[in-house]
């Protein structure tokens, strides 16, 4: 008798271990990232609510922290033909740690600005002010060593992500998670 309920209490031992780890492991998505709301405003001065305010359901975001960056956000957009591909819905995103007053993000913009001068790039500029190491701790990003290319989703999810120059290999796990969603499933 007693072998009976040792067993039992066994087996309901095991059935609420595993319950409790199917509850307490993290989601894909907690393992991937997820990039925090804020309100931002594109370099054209149109505001934006990140990230339900994305332009598409998943967006392709490319998320530099200094100017050195600025030669492997290029090599992304040659790479993927960004500004030939209207298939691919993109933006740069310059994260930059919050100053702390309006005056010294518009001086901030202003600089940008005098850079990017066509309306096109600015429509696609949307700088972040906010606290830099939270956003990179949130978005799963290693640290500011290169830049990340981010696809998120207007929940704010990291669907995938990539650091660095552009690559082929990176590329493809890029685009095909930004073109998932247009996939037809036949039954």
């Amino acid at each position: 008798m007693k072998a009976i309920w040792f067993s039992t209490l066994a087996w309901l031992a095991a059935v609420t271990a595993a319950l409790v780890l199917a509850f307490a492991a993290p989601s894909e998505s907690s393992v991937m990232g997820r990039v925090p709301s804020m309100s931002a405003k594109r370099l054209d001065q149109q505001p934006i609510s990140l990230p339900e305010g994305l332009p598409a359901g998943r967006t392709l975001a490319l998320v530099a922290f200094t100017r050195s960056h600025r030669g492997e956000v290029d090599s992304w957009i040659q790479g993927l033909q960004l500004n030939q591909n209207s298939s691919i819905t993109w933006l740069k995103m310059p994260v930059l740690n919050d100053p702390g007053t309006d005056r010294a993000r518009s001086d901030i913009e202003n600089r940008l600005l005098a850079r990017h001068t066509s309306d096109a790039d600015r429509a696609r500029l949307v700088p972040v002010f906010t606290d830099r190491d939270a956003f990179i701790r949130a978005a799963g990003l290693s640290g500011t060593e290169h830049m990340g290319v981010l696809v998120l989703d207007r929940g704010g999810q990291v669907l995938a992500r990539v650091e660095g120059q552009f690559d082929q290999d990176k590329a493809l796990a890029i685009r095909e998670t930004l073109l998932a969603q247009n996939a037809i499933t036949v039954p």
